[in-house]
């Protein structure tokens, strides 16, 4: 395992600020590569409810990112659409360990539980 010094803790925010951002668990069903990209690849992923297309760069930290597919992991759902690469997405991928600096791996539940959950 690889050691890193921990960045410096971000300023205080209150609670609300906290509750405002809607992280859910979600299976993810379907890994599509985007052709157009070296990093980009295209997640359907099963919120229980609904289906969403979630745009995430994993295709330079896995050597196949198919091996995600059927697992459940966090994703912030309540983020702006957004058009990546002529792809739309809805939502963000909640990894551990991008921004600093080492491969990122995907924060998961310790057991099944439903999709569409929220986590906090």
């Amino acid at each position: 395992m690889k050691t890193i010094t921990p960045a410096p803790i971000k300023p205080t925010i209150n609670f609300n600020d906290l509750t405002r951002i809607d992280i859910r668990v979600g299976t993810i069903e379907l890994v599509e590569d985007i052709t157009e990209s070296d990093k980009l690849v295209k997640l359907t992923v099963n919120f229980g409810d609904h289906k969403r297309n979630i745009v995430v760069g994993m295709k330079q930290e896995r050597k196949n990112p198919k091996e995600v597919e059927g697992k459940q992991a966090l994703f912030v759902l309540n983020l702006e659409a957004k058009e990546i690469m002529g792809h739309k997405s809805e939502g963000m991928l909640f990894d551990i360990g991008y921004e600093d600096k080492i491969i990122p791996v995907l924060a998961i539940p310790e057991s099944p539980v439903p999709n569409g959950v929220r986590a906090g």
